[in-house]
């Protein structure tokens, strides 16, 4: 039935009732009496919740799909209105649910093409800084090496200045290439480059433990790359954000044969603050492998990040 039937039989009914009520044995004085008026307010208070009520029950399908369209996430994907009866409210709503898959499958495309783009553009740079900045200022180190060596005694602490400050530029050159281009994961694994990562990350006032699960599938170039993207954007807030001692960077099997990544801090927390860039961009990582990834406080304290690949993503 079309909402516009819906609606029109509703307040037919009601009018229907109060045309029975004047032909009933109820009669009206003039002037109105107090007994006669008390019959007439109460008879119209009936009809207004009446037809308040049978609105509400006929206008329901409507504002479920209202709050289905609020609360909207394409980061969040799979959740879809309820499709209840027949009519046009129930074609509205299928309507809604095929727009969402349109939606999220352009949405997976996109992203997958961007983050491609941005994987690429990533290398470039890292390879720039190898190849050209990290020589060049290699060639400065040695040059001030060379110019300490024959430079008058006055002047050789601050060429050996210049050249500890030129080698520490050096080495943070260095950390931002691998950084942007994870060399390790592409030439010794997963495994490795977590344990890198963690090893990275490892300060005097931050402990980063990494517990890698024996046994694990070898997975897809493509699930490796989400997995320590993930645990690098998740190390990266904690060092950060969370103001945190110690980190637990955890990699094991799942009941279901997937892959799951844990970051668990003893931090601050995340409380009601709202997603970032960082977290959002983790969130359509993990949407590229149809992976659940899952961001909340720690029952102890901290926040914990739960990344879920799928089963089927390990390679022969």
């Amino acid at each position: 039935m079309s909402l516009y039937w819906r609606i029109f039989l509703l307040n037919a009914s009601v009018l229907i009732v109060a045309v029975l009520l004047l032909l009933g044995p109820v009669t009206v004085s003039t002037p109105v009496l107090a007994g006669e008026a008390i019959v007439l307010v109460a008879g119209l208070v009936a009809m207004l919740v009446a037809n308040a009520l049978l609105l509400r029950l006929g206008l329901a399908p409507l504002q479920r799909l209202t709050r289905a369209m609020r609360t909207a996430d394409l980061l969040r994907p799979g959740r879809r209105a309820e499709v209840a009866g027949r009519g046009e409210l129930a074609d509205l709503t299928r309507t809604y649910n095929t727009m969402l898959d349109r939606l999220e499958a352009e949405r997976a495309a996109s992203t997958a093409r961007a983050l491609s783009a941005q994987e690429e553009e990533r290398r470039r740079i890292a390879q720039e800084l190898h190849d050209e900045v990290g020589q060049t200022l290699t060639a400065v180190l040695l040059q001030l090496r060379h110019a300490a060596n024959h430079a008058p005694d006055e002047l050789r602490p601050e060429l050996h200045q210049a050249q500890e400050t030129t080698r520490a530029s050096l080495d943070e050159i260095r950390r931002i290439a691998r950084r942007l281009r994870p060399g390790v994961l592409e030439e010794l694994g997963l495994h490795s480059a977590l344990r890198s990562l963690a090893s990275e990350f490892s300060t005097p006032g931050l402990t980063v433990r990494s517990h890698i699960e024996a046994g694990l599938p070898k997975l897809d170039h493509e699930t490796e790359l989400v997995l320590y993207r993930v645990a690098q954007e998740g190390l990266t807030n904690t060092a950060r954000h969370a103001g945190a001692t110690r980190v637990d960077l955890r990699l094991g099997l799942l009941p279901h044969r997937g892959v799951g990544l844990l970051v668990k801090d003893d931090g601050r927390g995340i409380g009601r603050a709202p997603e970032g860039a960082g977290l959002s961009g983790m969130r359509e990582r993990a949407l590229l492998i149809g992976a659940r990834l899952t961001i909340r406080d720690g029952e102890g304290g901290g926040t914990e990040v739960h990344l879920s690949t799928p089963s089927g993503k390990a390679t022969r």
